[in-house]
Protein backbone atom coordinates (compact mmCIF):
# COMPACT_ATOMS: atom_id res chain seq x y z
CA UNK A 1 0.00 0.00 0.00
CA UNK A 2 1.10 3.53 -0.74
CA UNK A 3 0.05 6.51 1.33
CA UNK A 4 -0.23 10.02 -0.12
CA UNK A 5 -1.75 13.03 1.63
CA UNK A 6 -3.47 10.76 4.16
CA UNK A 7 -5.03 8.45 1.56
CA UNK A 8 -4.14 4.82 0.87
CA UNK A 9 -3.51 3.54 -2.66
CA UNK A 10 -2.82 -0.09 -3.69
CA UNK A 11 -0.29 0.92 -6.37
CA UNK A 12 1.41 3.94 -7.92
CA UNK A 13 -1.01 3.96 -10.86
CA UNK A 14 -3.99 4.26 -8.53
CA UNK A 15 -2.25 7.11 -6.71
CA UNK A 16 -1.77 8.97 -10.00
CA UNK A 17 -5.38 8.41 -10.99
CA UNK A 18 -6.50 9.45 -7.52
CA UNK A 19 -4.82 12.81 -8.02
CA UNK A 20 -5.68 13.50 -11.68
CA UNK A 21 -8.56 11.07 -12.36
CA UNK A 22 -12.16 11.92 -13.01
CA UNK A 23 -13.92 13.85 -15.71
CA UNK A 24 -12.67 17.37 -14.90
CA UNK A 25 -9.31 17.29 -13.09
CA UNK A 26 -7.24 16.61 -16.19
CA UNK A 27 -9.18 19.30 -18.07
CA UNK A 28 -8.43 21.86 -15.35
CA UNK A 29 -4.76 20.88 -15.29
CA UNK A 30 -4.50 20.92 -19.08
CA UNK A 31 -5.80 24.51 -19.24
CA UNK A 32 -3.46 25.58 -16.44
CA UNK A 33 -0.43 24.43 -18.44
CA UNK A 34 -0.74 27.73 -20.31
CA UNK A 35 -0.48 29.77 -17.11
CA UNK A 36 -2.63 31.33 -14.42
CA UNK A 37 -6.38 31.46 -14.91
CA UNK A 38 -9.19 33.00 -12.92
CA UNK A 39 -12.15 30.88 -11.83
CA UNK A 40 -14.47 32.37 -14.47
CA UNK A 41 -11.88 31.90 -17.21
CA UNK A 42 -11.64 28.21 -16.34
CA UNK A 43 -15.42 27.89 -16.20
CA UNK A 44 -15.81 29.44 -19.68
CA UNK A 45 -13.20 27.11 -21.16
CA UNK A 46 -14.86 24.05 -19.64
CA UNK A 47 -18.38 24.78 -20.82
CA UNK A 48 -20.64 22.19 -19.22
CA UNK A 49 -18.98 21.92 -15.80
CA UNK A 50 -21.17 23.10 -12.91
CA UNK A 51 -19.92 25.69 -10.45
CA UNK A 52 -20.10 23.20 -7.60
CA UNK A 53 -18.13 20.56 -9.48
CA UNK A 54 -15.47 23.02 -10.58
CA UNK A 55 -15.10 24.36 -7.04
CA UNK A 56 -14.79 20.84 -5.58
CA UNK A 57 -12.26 19.73 -8.20
CA UNK A 58 -10.16 22.86 -7.68
CA UNK A 59 -10.24 22.29 -3.93
CA UNK A 60 -9.14 18.65 -4.29
CA UNK A 61 -6.30 19.58 -6.65
CA UNK A 62 -5.20 22.27 -4.22
CA UNK A 63 -5.31 19.84 -1.26
CA UNK A 64 -3.13 17.42 -3.23
CA UNK A 65 -0.60 20.20 -3.83
CA UNK A 66 -0.99 20.18 -7.60
CA UNK A 67 -2.44 23.67 -8.01
CA UNK A 68 -2.25 26.84 -5.98
CA UNK A 69 -4.94 29.41 -5.35
CA UNK A 70 -3.81 33.01 -5.07
CA UNK A 71 -6.20 35.64 -3.74
CA UNK A 72 -5.68 39.32 -4.54
CA UNK A 73 -7.27 41.71 -2.06
CA UNK A 74 -5.80 44.95 -3.43
CA UNK A 75 -8.92 46.28 -5.11
CA UNK A 76 -12.52 45.15 -5.41
CA UNK A 77 -13.78 42.91 -6.81
CA UNK A 78 -11.79 40.15 -5.16
CA UNK A 79 -9.55 38.38 -7.67
CA UNK A 80 -8.57 34.71 -7.42
CA UNK A 81 -6.12 32.99 -9.76
CA UNK A 82 -5.24 29.32 -10.08
CA UNK A 83 -1.93 27.97 -11.34
CA UNK A 84 0.14 24.82 -11.32
CA UNK A 85 2.54 24.38 -8.42
CA UNK A 86 6.08 23.15 -9.10
CA UNK A 87 4.80 19.70 -8.11
CA UNK A 88 1.85 20.14 -10.50
CA UNK A 89 4.18 21.07 -13.35
CA UNK A 90 5.68 17.56 -13.13
CA UNK A 91 2.33 16.35 -14.53
CA UNK A 92 2.72 18.33 -17.78
CA UNK A 93 4.31 15.45 -19.76
CA UNK A 94 1.55 13.10 -18.57
CA UNK A 95 -1.20 15.58 -19.48
CA UNK A 96 0.35 16.21 -22.90
CA UNK A 97 0.57 12.43 -23.51
CA UNK A 98 -3.11 12.04 -22.56
CA UNK A 99 -4.03 14.86 -24.96
CA UNK A 100 -1.96 13.31 -27.77
CA UNK A 101 -3.64 9.95 -27.24
CA UNK A 102 -7.04 11.68 -27.40
CA UNK A 103 -6.07 13.26 -30.73
CA UNK A 104 -4.90 9.87 -32.01
CA UNK A 105 -8.16 8.19 -30.91
CA UNK A 106 -10.26 10.88 -32.62
CA UNK A 107 -8.31 10.69 -35.85
CA UNK A 108 -8.00 6.93 -36.07
CA UNK A 109 -10.80 5.26 -34.15
CA UNK A 110 -13.75 7.60 -33.64
CA UNK A 111 -15.68 6.29 -36.66
CA UNK A 112 -15.27 2.61 -35.78
CA UNK A 113 -18.23 0.75 -34.41
CA UNK A 114 -17.98 -1.27 -31.26
CA UNK A 115 -17.94 -4.83 -32.58
CA UNK A 116 -17.71 -6.56 -29.22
Amino acid sequence: MHQFKGKQYPCCTSLTMGVIGGKWKTVILFYLIGGKLRYNELRKKMGTVTERTLSLQLQQLQEDGVIQREVFYSKPPLKVEYSLTEFGKTLIPILEAIAQWGDYALENHSAEENTQ
